[in-house]
């Protein structure tokens, strides 16, 4: 059965994974992101994600992943060198 928030499995198949670790997790996590529609806002897609895999397993490292992913993204900062120049 196709999952809409998890086309491909990885999230499903990144909590099967015994001994899986950080490293892992954010790999999974970008490639599953860069497969998202343009513009398409993740955050409600990792709610779910989250309901479905990550209830009782705080401590696992896709569920540490996708709780990141929740954050906000950090503000733009100033850019240095010439590119904040002619900005």
């Amino acid at each position: 059965m196709r999952d809409a928030d998890d086309p491909k499995g990885l999230i499903r198949e990144a909590y099967a994974i015994e001994g899986i670790r950080d490293p892992e997790c954010r790999s999974i996590f970008l490639d599953w992101y860069l497969s998202m529609a343009e513009g398409e806002d993740p955050r409600p897609a990792i709610e779910r994600l989250l309901a479905k895999y990550g209830q009782g397993r705080d401590d696992h490292p896709m569920t540490l992943t996708l709780k990141e992913g929740l954050a906000a993204p950090p503000e733009p900062k100033r850019r240095g060198g010439r590119a904040g120049r002619l900005g």
